[in-house]
């Protein structure tokens, strides 16, 4: 099989572009307004789906447009959206200011994201017949620990983004296969600042962690005592949204194809290095001929 399955969160990007981010009480000009489906488990969705991976979606949306949008876009990409469910109310949005060096601050406002508290059937049958299963934390932990469970019961590898960042319960950790955590989320998870001890204390609770380091790359470690370190790419940032998922999906659309980490690890790293000199989230994501391309030039 060399399915992704991602269980998570949709929403509707509400983005403003300003020069500098305002402050507590403080109102700024805008440079310019963009609508664009987001939230984590889409993004990383619609990253795996356009880096050619055969990709389905489990979540939510509401009964107003932004989910009609979200779903479209969905399936635009290619996801299967089989198991998005809708319900009554407000579909997730997320309310995100970008300043010149592309830096961003987010709110998120869960909507029907709230509804992504168990496994239904048709979320069974979609993860139990993945390669892997992409998670992160915008959607009801016990959701994702039934996700979890489901995946670890079929032989399913799961990758956790322990986004936003939380302590997990042990009963969630040790139904992850692979823990990528952000710099920040990693001293939340273990106390530690820097991210080597972090990634050894990582390392006792699950077999493989990926530390991303924003413009340092990313950190590799697993059990067997491997470790890999993964420059970022030289490249203007415009627009950082997104680009942790954008390296998620493309790095478990590798690994569900078969691709070894290190591989898989350099095109994730790609991905989102062509994402970010783009604006918006969804919409900045690279096709894997996109990916191909961009590391044809960066060989050397």
């Amino acid at each position: 099989m060399k399915t992704v399955t991602v269980f998570g969160s949709c929403n509707m990007d509400l983005v403003a572009y300003v020069a500098t981010a305002p402050g507590r009480g403080e109102t700024v000009h805008g440079k310019a307004f963009h609508t664009v489906p987001g939230g984590k488990g889409a993004n990383q969705a619609i990253a795996a789906a356009r880096a050619e991976a055969e990709t389905r979606f489990v979540g939510a949306v509401g009964t107003d447009r932004f989910g009609e949008q979200i779903r479209g876009t969905l399936h635009e990409a290619g996801v299967d959206t089989s198991g998005l469910r809708t319900v009554e109310g407000n579909s997730g949005t997320a309310h995100i200011v970008v300043d010149e060096g592309g830096d961003n601050s987010i709110v998120v406002v869960a909507g029907a994201n709230a509804e992504v508290d168990h496994v239904d059937e048709t979320a069974r049958e979609l993860i139990a017949s993945s390669s892997c299963l992409l998670m992160q934390l915008e959607t009801p932990l016990e959701g994702v620990e039934a996700a979890a469970r489901t995946a670890a019961a079929h032989g399913v590898r799961v990758i956790l983004t322990p986004a936003p960042a939380e302590p997990l319960p042990t009963s969630l950790l040790s139904k992850v296969n692979l823990l990528v955590p952000n710099e920040h989320e990693a001293a939340v998870l273990t106390g530690e600042r820097e991210p080597e001890p972090a990634l050894e204390a990582l390392l006792e609770s699950v077999e493989e962690v990926v530390i991303t380091l924003g413009e340092r790359g990313v950190l590799y470690g697993n059990r067997s005592g491997q470790r890999l370190s993964i420059p970022a790419f030289p490249v203007h940032a415009v627009d950082t949204t997104a680009a942790g998922d954008t390296f998620v999906g493309a790095f478990g659309a590798a690994l569900a194809r078969g691709k070894p980490v290190q591989t898989a690890l350099r095109e994730g790293s790609a991905a989102a290095a062509v994402s970010i000199q783009r604006k918006g989230a969804s919409s900045s994501m690279p096709t894997e001929r996109e990916i191909r391309e961009f590391l044809d030039e960066h060989a050397n």
